[in-house]
């Protein structure tokens, strides 16, 4: 199983590194059943992080007819306000003429002027993929529109974002809607990687990568599946 990690402009580091390193462990843990690989809409490239400058490399371009995991992070940055999305101040009328306030809908809503959202909805469309996310990285989806009347979680300050996108917003640790699994806040990518890794290689190596990190999973992982529940 191959999985791809998508890094965007202002993404959040942690959303990236803590499910790659899970299942990179993974993959030793199962003699190489898993690979993992950093990839960008535009090939390879440096990508800045919303944090602190702080860089990492893409080393090819998101392939959406590989099969495996296509993962999508977060941005990184202040909460801001939910309609700033999209939005360009006019200080970056001009090229080099100052930065954009790197707020988090702002930051997200970037990724809609690039090859990603195409790239997305191909994936989506292959049967053989499925689309992991931590944090914002499913408003992403919602955002692009490619998450209509699907199960998802978000960062809990990002759950009406979900909502206002016609997404049926679950307020859980993990969501597992088929080929759509999507984590909660940052530290879910750990969650979300063992969960992933449980999914789709077994609970013994899962298990072995649990121990190795010291990591106890949080939380419960929602699947549409028994009966509704009444209400309390």
């Amino acid at each position: 199983m191959h999985a791809q990690f998508v890094l965007f402009d202002g993404f959040d580091p942690l959303d990236v590194i803590a499910p790659y390193e899970v299942l990179s462990a993974g993959g030793a843990a199962s003699s190489g059943a898993v690979s993992v690989e950093l990839v960008s809409a535009e090939g390879p490239r440096e990508v800045v992080s919303g944090i602190a400058g702080l860089a990492l490399r893409a080393t090819a371009a998101l392939d959406p007819g590989r099969p495996g995991l296509v993962v999508i992070p977060g941005a990184a940055g202040r909460m801001g306000d939910p309609d700033e999305v999209g939005e360009v101040p006019e200080q970056e009328a001009g090229a080099g003429q100052g930065q954009q306030e790197d707020t988090i809908p702002v930051l997200l809503g970037r990724t809609l002027t690039t090859e990603l959202p195409a790239l997305l909805r191909a994936a989506m469309a292959n049967p053989d993929v499925t689309v992991g996310t931590v944090c914002g990285g499913s408003l992403v989806l919602a955002m692009a529109g490619l998450l209509e009347e699907r199960y998802a979680t978000t960062h809990h300050l990002g759950m009406n974002m979900l909502d206002a996108a016609g997404v049926h917003a679950v307020s859980a640790r993990v969501v597992d809607d088929g080929d759509l699994v999507t984590g909660a806040g940052v530290t879910s990518g750990l969650d979300l990687g063992l969960y992933l890794l449980e999914r789709e290689v077994g609970p013994r190596i899962a298990h072995a990568v649990e121990e190795l990190f010291a990591h106890e999973r949080r939380g419960t992982v929602w699947r549409n599946k028994g009966p509704e529940p009444a209400r309390f």
